[in-house]
């Protein structure tokens, strides 16, 4: 007889929900910020404009939790040192690649596509334990891919993604790493408010880096910080998308597996699919960019379909915990 969930594993579960919005959230505005960047600083280059949507988040959220938390905030354990940078340094690759491929795709196909890692975490802890995955898991890989070449616009000819669509599944790849790292036996004691500051400054220290590099001149970094729509745009995403979703995942991640996680995270291109409908419209209106809102096209529906199915497909048997 299958248990019964535990109150503290169903409230993980609504937390991890709480998280998947957020992020849905952020695919739309992380679109109208690079637009804005465009507007504001014609020919600073796709990289710049990525790492910028990023470096000024981080930091006010590193901002906001030494505000919050003034006396001991930075006397983490050299474990909690040690998983916040690790969170980090996955976190910052998997977003620098998703941002920059936001540029050229749609969010609603990136939401999407990020979430190829609910099937390659299974697949690597069966590989991991040195076990065949099961049929189940092959069935729903086929249908991710399905997915996969129906909303990148594969190219049977050339064998090749678009640039959005290919930094998109790569980045994925850094996501996975961050969803095991939070789950590894040897940092189970950890405290997530530590971790999350650890890993927010690892990430600011590393876009900032990347952003005075990337730079076309250095008053570049500052012309965005004039602009009211950037700053609300950005404000937004270091409250809700970094502070609160980063937040959740650390704290409320632990308390279920991996695999589960990396299903509950699948719920997130739904959200951000549903927002990309209406939101740009009114992005549009308030920092005068041209960001019309998205349609739901036959490629959305079909690609994003499969692979939410796929997920579905996974989660008709639960697995038995990692």
């Amino acid at each position: 007889m299958k248990p019964t969930p535990s109150a503290e594993h169903v409230r993980a579960l609504l937390m991890l929900l709480l998280a998947n919005f957020f992020w849905g959230l952020s695919f739309p505005l992380i679109k109208a910020i690079t637009l804005l960047h465009a507007q504001l600083l014609p020919g600073a280059g796709t990289w710049f404009s990525a790492v910028y949507t990023v470096a000024p988040r981080f930091l006010l959220a590193v901002v906001i939790l030494l505000v919050l938390r003034p006396r001991d905030a930075w006397r983490a354990t050299a474990s909690e040192w040690r998983q916040g940078i690790m969170l980090g340094l996955f976190a910052a690759g998997g977003m620098l690649l998703q941002n920059d491929g936001l540029q050229f795709t749609a969010a609603s196909t990136s939401a999407f596509l990020t979430q190829f890692y609910a099937i390659l975490i299974p697949i690597w802890v069966a590989v991991r334990a040195r076990r065949n995955p099961g049929g189940r898991i092959w069935v729903a890989c086929g249908m991710v891919l399905a997915g996969v070449a129906i909303l990148g616009r594969f190219d049977w000819h050339e064998l090749r993604l678009g640039r959005g669509e290919a930094e998109t599944l790569l980045s994925s790849l850094f996501f996975m790493g961050q969803i095991l790292a939070l789950e590894r036996p040897e940092f189970r004691g950890n405290r997530p408010d530590r971790i999350t500051l650890v890993m927010f400054a690892t990430e600011a220290l590393i876009f900032w880096a990347m952003a005075g590099l990337t730079a076309p001149q250095p008053e570049a970094l500052l012309v965005p910080w004039s602009s009211p729509a950037w700053l609300g745009f950005t404000v937004a995403l270091a409250v809700f998308c970094t502070l609160g979703a980063f937040s959740l995942m650390n704290t409320w991640q632990p308390k279920i597996t991996a695999t589960e996680a990396g299903l509950i995270y699948c719920i997130e291109p739904i959200f951000g699919s549903a927002m990309a409908l209406v939101l740009p419209a009114w992005f549009s209106r308030w920092a005068a960019i041209d960001y019309p809102n998205e349609s739901a096209t036959w490629t959305l529906l079909a690609g994003g379909g499969l692979i939410t199915a796929a997920n579905v497909v996974v989660q008709l048997k639960p697995p038995a915990r990692d």
